[in-house]
């Protein structure tokens, strides 16, 4: 059973309904979740919140946390995947942001850095990532963990 097969399956037998807010993934966690048959029973609806505008506005990252922490960080995840549960009122957000590359990076955030977050029913985990390789990897391997992660707050 693949990740996407298993999330789909304990969210159908629970109930749960689920939101994707994703930035540098740019809505790849939702489309192999809609891959399942049966996703519509437990997805909501997948936001991809690619600018800092975007992240405040659709799921309440603040301000302060962007200018603080910048948008690729630990508290612009978990303020994605929780201000996504707010402002949807589903049981479940899974979160990515991070810096796919090739430009973008720098020695403090270099490229390959992703945020994930994955949040249920109040309790959250984040995970920080430091992923080799080019675009397309960075971004299949952020979408692989934040599954992953999805999976270990729903167990």
């Amino acid at each position: 059973m693949t990740l996407e097969e298993k999330i789909v399956r304990k969210f159908q037998k629970e109930g749960w309904t689920l939101t994707t807010v994703e930035s540098c993934t740019g809505g790849k966690v939702s489309a192999e979740i809609v891959n399942v048959p049966g996703a519509s029973d437990v997805l909501m609806q997948g936001l991809v919140t690619y600018s800092n505008e975007a992240k405040m506005h659709y799921v309440g990252v603040s301000e302060e946390t962007l200018a603080a922490h910048g948008a690729v960080s630990e508290e612009t995840a978990r303020e994605m995947c929780e201000g996504a549960v707010k402002m949807t009122g589903t049981d479940a957000a899974v979160s990515t942001t991070g810096i796919a590359g090739p430009g973008g990076g720098t020695a403090e955030k270099p490229v390959g850095l992703v945020y994930i977050g994955a949040t249920l029913h109040g309790h959250t985990e984040i995970r920080k990532l430091n992923i080799d390789g080019d675009r397309k990897d960075v971004r299949n391997q952020a979408c692989e963990e934040a599954l992953k992660l999805l999976i270990a707050v729903m167990e």
